[in-house]
């Protein structure tokens, strides 16, 4: 059994593929428990992590203007910008919930862990009309919302990852399987995945 981390564009139902995952290979889902983690072993405020989860400044005057107590620090001592300290503390997060099988969304858990062989790197896409309808479907968005979420979300997820990586979101070298949801739909999509994890 492997590890599996999940990638995805908005709205292409990689939270809800994820979970399909774990259940159906019974082991642990991590998305939002990362958030809890990192706040309990860095000392960051919940608060801080969920303002600053993915988004990329660099800001000291917003770091500041959050009153986040800083737990990370350069070399020489100085404090590191929020936005830093909460990539190192969900970092951190991962590899401690990577000690053994599960599944983990999103965060950079596919380059944190790029190194270990035990690992099935997944991004999950959809084209644009199937993730529009999804917004809309599942988060009750109108259209015009919906189009100015999607882009957003995407924008942020990229400049995070793209800050943190070195790489290009969404490059097909960083990951084992790339799956459109939107022709495998959810269900095979998760079918497809588990196979893959129980391969040798």
């Amino acid at each position: 059994m492997k590890i599996i981390t999940i990638g995805r564009e908005y709205g292409s139902g990689g939270r809800t593929i994820g979970k399909m995952v774990a259940e159906k290979l019974g082991i642990p889902y991590y998305d939002r428990e990362l958030v809890d983690k990192a706040a309990k072993t860095s000392g960051l405020a919940v608060e801080a992590i969920e303002e600053n989860d993915q988004i990329v400044t660099r800001s000291f005057l917003y770091d500041l203007a959050i009153g986040t107590s800083y737990g990370y620090v350069n070399s020489t001592g100085v404090p590191l910008d929020l936005n830093t300290q909460v990539f190192l503390a969900q970092r951190e997060a991962i590899l401690e919930f990577a000690q053994s099988p599960c599944v983990i969304v999103g965060r950079c858990a596919d380059y944190i862990l790029r190194d270990r062989e035990d690992v099935l790197k997944v991004f999950i896409f959809a084209d644009r009309k199937a993730r529009l309808e999804r917004i809309a479907k599942e988060y009750g968005e109108e259209a015009s919302k919906a189009e100015k979420l999607l882009a957003q979300s995407d924008k942020r997820r990229a400049r995070h990852y793209e800050e943190f990586t070195d790489s290009i979101w969404g490059a097909r070298r960083n990951y084992d399987i790339m799956l459109n949801s939107a022709t495998h739909g959810a269900e095979k999509t998760a079918e497809i995945i588990c196979m893959l994890a129980k391969e040798d």
